[in-house]
C-alpha cells in the first residue's frame, strides 16, 4: 500500500507542478483521500515525502532545458543576452522567497486543508477565466526580450500561489499574460522560475525536517521521485505543444469543477476532509 500511494502521488506531482491548476493543493486532496482510501496517513514522514517528490519535477525541467541552462552558465560572464536572462529569473524569484520565509509557518499551519484548497481552485478558475476574456496584451514574443520590470511583476504575482491551491505555474502564467507576454513565453517564464523557487522551498522544507529523514523510507522516496521526474517531463513537452495553439480556459474549468466536487463531497458528508 505505501508504494502505490508513493507511486500515485508522484504522478500527481509530476503532472500537476507545471499546469495552473496547483500541485500543492492537489498533493493536498489526493493524499487526504489516499490515506482514508489506504490506510495510513498523518506520518511527518508523509509531509517530508511530499518535498521531496518536487525535486523529481524540478530535475525534468533541468534535464528539459538543458541547453539553455548550459548555455546560460557559460556565457554569464561575457554574453549579455545571458546574463539579463539570468538576472530577470533571479529578479523574478526575489518576491517569493522573501514572503515564503517571512509567512511559511502560518501557512503550513493554517491554510493546508482540502477545504481551503477546493476554494482556492474556484476562485482562482474564474480569476483564469475573467483574464482569458480580456482583449490580449501580447508585447514579449521571446523571452529574451523580456524587461527587468515585468519579470519583477510576474514574481509578485507568483507570491500569490503561497496560499495553496493557487497554483504557482497560474499565478506566473497568467500574470505573464496579464503584463504583455505571449502565452508561450509566460509558460516559459513559468518553467524557468520553478527552478530557483522550488529548489528553495524545497531545500527549505527538507531543512526544517531533516530529522525524519531516514534510510528506510529511500524506497519509497525513490518511487515518487522517479513517477514526477517522469510525468513531469511529458507534462512539460505537452504543455508546451499546447499552448501554441490553445488558451487556459479547460483549465480554468477543471479547476472550477474539482473544487466544486470536493466541497459537494464535504457538504453532504459523503467524504470527511
Amino acid at each position: 500500500m505505501p508504494f502505490i500511494k508513493a507511486l500515485i502521488l508522484g504522478i500527481v506531482e509530476g503532472l500537476t507542478e507545471f499546469l495552473p491548476i496547483s500541485s500543492t493543493g492537489h498533493l493536498i486532496i489526493v493524499g487526504d483521500l489516499l490515506d482514508q482510501v489506504l490506510g495510513g496517513g498523518g506520518a511527518e514522514q508523509d509531509k517530508v515525502f511530499k518535498i521531496v517528490i518536487q525535486l523529481g519535477a524540478i530535475l525534468a525541467v533541468c534535464w528539459f532545458y538543458r541547453a539553455r541552462l548550459i548555455r546560460v552558465a557559460r556565457g554569464i560572464r561575457t554574453r549579455p543576452t545571458e546574463r539579463r536572462f539570468a538576472f530577470n529569473i533571479i529578479i523574478a524569484f526575489l518576491p517569493a522567497m522573501v514572503a515564503g520565509v517571512l509567512f511559511h509557518d502560518v501557512i503550513k499551519t493554517y491554510l493546508f486543508s482540502p477545504l481551503t484548497v477546493a476554494g482556492a481552485l474556484i476562485i482562482g478558475g474564474f480569476v483564469i477565466l475573467y483574464i482569458e476574456h480580456q482583449p490580449p496584451r501580447r508585447r514579449v514574443r521571446h523571452i529574451d526580450d523580456l524587461s527587468t520590470a515585468i519579470a519583477f511583476k510576474v514574481g509578485l504575482a507568483q507570491t500569490l500561489a503561497l496560499f495553496p491551491g493557487v497554483s504557482r505555474a497560474g499565478a506566473t502564467i497568467m500574470g505573464g499574460v496579464v503584463f504583455g507576454l505571449s502565452r508561450q513565453v509566460a509558460t516559459e517564464l513559468s518553467f524557468f522560475l520553478a527552478i530557483p523557487t522550488m529548489l528553495a522551498a524545497t531545500a527549505y522544507d527538507v531543512f526544517q525536517a531533516r530529522d525524519l529523514l531516514t534510510s528506510d523510507a529511500i524506497p519509497l522516496f525513490a518511487v515518487g521521485f522517479i513517477a514526477a521526474f517522469i510525468s513531469a517531463a511529458l507534462t512539460i513537452k505537452t504543455l508546451l505543444h499546447y499552448v501554441a495553439n490553445h488558451d487556459f480556459v479547460i483549465f480554468a474549468w477543471y479547476r472550477i469543477g474539482f473544487g466544486v466536487l470536493v466541497l459537494f463531497t464535504a457538504l453532504t458528508g459523503l467524504i470527511t476532509w
